[in-house]
């Protein structure tokens, strides 16, 4: 998988959200975009099985923020709950920001909310 020259937003989750999503779903999000791993109880085994079905050699990490700052790029934040703080900080935050709950794999559902985002950014970009 090539890297995207100007990402249009991050795709931040645990590798074990992509792990199980249909072929070529996680390769065509990331046509756009680029991804930043969370940590979770698969550890290196996860993020590094995930890299390799991405045909990635470096993967990036997301690192923990001592304060609600962040990137201005875009976001696709997935993880199994956001507290009030969480969601108050994503809408108040100026570039579009996605939350979706997801404590595993991502729902068909979940995959169309994320895919409809991205569309969305895409068509302001242009």
């Amino acid at each position: 998988m090539a890297a995207v020259a100007d990402p249009l937003f991050r795709l931040a989750c645990a590798p074990g959200v992509l792990a199980a999503a249909p072929d070529g779903w996680v390769a065509t999000m990331l046509e756009e975009g680029e991804v930043a791993l969370l940590a979770d109880d698969g550890g290196l085994d996860a993020i590094t099985a995930l890299a390799h079905e991405l045909d990635m050699v470096t993967v990036p990490l997301l690192r923990a923020e001592r304060t609600a700052d962040a990137a201005a790029k875009p976001l696709v934040w997935i993880a199994p709950s956001f507290g009030e703080t969480a969601a108050a900080w994503a809408h108040e935050r100026g570039p579009m920001t996605l939350l979706v709950e997801a404590a595993g794999p991502l729902s068909d559902d979940e995959r169309r909310r994320v895919e409809r985002f991205t569309v969305i950014l895409g068509r302001q970009a242009e």
